[in-house]
């Protein structure tokens, strides 16, 4: 038996109760709206909300109530426009309100399948790319890392947990009107995170040098308080089972001076990059090869080095150019790296905009849309020689 909530039409409470008590089921309450939902939730605790996937009904306020307090969310669904309503709110499980209660039956009963077993030769990495503000191309790597490692014939899935400007869905021409790394977190929230659940919410990028798999960022930034740190954590300890190599594109800002706020237990924005910094094997930094990029980059190097657990630290200066930095921009920026940040030995990526450019436009990997350019010559020389060797071929 369960204790449920109800929040749909008049038309249908009457006859969801009924088929509830049927089915012996305890309803402790009805709400007429998305904001007495959510006090409901909250005063009563259910075991599972069953809503009407509609505006008045649904709302960020619900969900958010129903996953401080552990509450399942049913939602019931009558057209393309509830299903719209549910995707842009981060449930990819909806029920169809004319399947009849066995279906919201197999939603209150229904337990997580158990991850199938998966022939690996260890545990799968986790690659964070990071880069401070001023956007140095971070996403660009981290795609172009993604793609080259899948040309090697590695498993891998890209992930874009950056709370601030998530960018990795317009740059593969992908929807996100339904974030996968979101969904990904709640799942791994109320415990229901699996293998086949990230192969379901995950979209797949297809290329015939090796495609991958990408859980898209949130498409908003006020929905950061869906990514805390305790639900990244779930979700990259998953990964690791899922993929050979799990890349995960993160924010700029590594601060934590919002724990001084007096609410100790309050969500923390910067609370994902932190912790895909921490739990990462590997770690990618990101600069670019201006005076203003490397000024940035070596000011905020401090702060990862501060933050990172891994020492496991390739640095890589994007965009290099003689026309920003002058004559032998190679050598200028990495005798600047060595003398203010003690940094040998980058990897340096020539700019090539307009390579980059095309990329864009047609939602492509660099690999596949300009195969021959020197940025994505570089991006191929850095995950031969510094991030992982092939994988054994029979």
């Amino acid at each position: 038996m369960a204790r449920l909530a109800l929040a749909v039409p008049v038309a249908q409470e009457t006859v969801l109760a009924e088929q509830a008590q049927r089915h012996g089921h305890e309803v402790v309450a009805r709400a007429a709206s998305a904001a007495e939902a959510a006090s409901l939730v909250v005063a009563l605790r259910p075991e599972a909300l069953v809503v009407a996937a509609e505006p008045r009904y649904l709302g960020p306020r619900v969900l958010a109530a129903c996953d401080d307090s552990g509450v399942r969310v049913i939602a019931l669904t009558t057209g393309d426009a509830g299903r719209r309503l549910a995707a842009s709110l981060g449930l990819v499980e909806t029920t169809d309100a004319a399947a009849g209660w066995s279906s919201i039956e197999d939603g209150l009963t229904g337990s997580p399948r158990p991850a199938p077993a998966r022939a690996r030769d260890g545990r799968g990495t986790i690659l964070t790319v990071w880069g401070p503000a001023g956007a140095p191309g971070r996403t660009t790597i981290a795609i172009g890392i993604a793609a080259e490692l899948a040309a090697l014939g590695h498993t891998v899935a890209l992930a874009d947990v950056d709370t601030h400007g998530a960018s990795v869905a317009p740059a593969l021409g992908m929807l996100d009107e339904a974030p996968g790394f979101a969904a990904a977190c709640r799942l791994a929230g109320s415990k229901a995170l699996t293998i086949d659940e990230l192969d379901r919410i995950a979209q797949r990028y297809e290329s015939t040098l090796g495609g991958f798999r990408v859980l898209t960022g949130i498409g908003r930034p006020s929905r950061w308080p869906e990514l805390s740190g305790e639900r990244v954590a779930g979700v990259i300890a998953l990964l690791r089972d899922w993929v050979d190599v799990a890349v995960l594109d993160v924010g700029s800002s590594l601060e934590n001076d919002e724990e001084i706020s007096s609410d100790l237990f309050a969500p923390r924005r910067n609370a994902a990059a932190v912790t895909a910094v921490r739990e990462a094997d590997q770690l990618v930094a990101v600069g670019s090869a201006d005076p203003v990029g490397l000024s940035r980059f070596l000011r905020a190097y401090v702060d990862l080095e501060e933050v990172a657990t891994s020492r496991d630290v390739t640095v890589v200066m994007n965009r290099v150019r003689a026309s920003a930095i002058g004559m032998n921009p190679h050598g200028q920026v990495t005798q600047t790296l060595s003398r203010f940040g003690g940094i040998e030995a980058p990897v340096l990526v020539p700019h090539d905009q307009a390579a980059v450019d095309v990329a864009v436009l047609g939602g492509r990997t660099l690999a596949d849309a300009a195969p021959k350019s020197p940025a994505r010559l570089a991006i191929r020389s850095l995950v031969e020689g510094r991030i992982v060797a092939p994988p054994a071929r029979s």
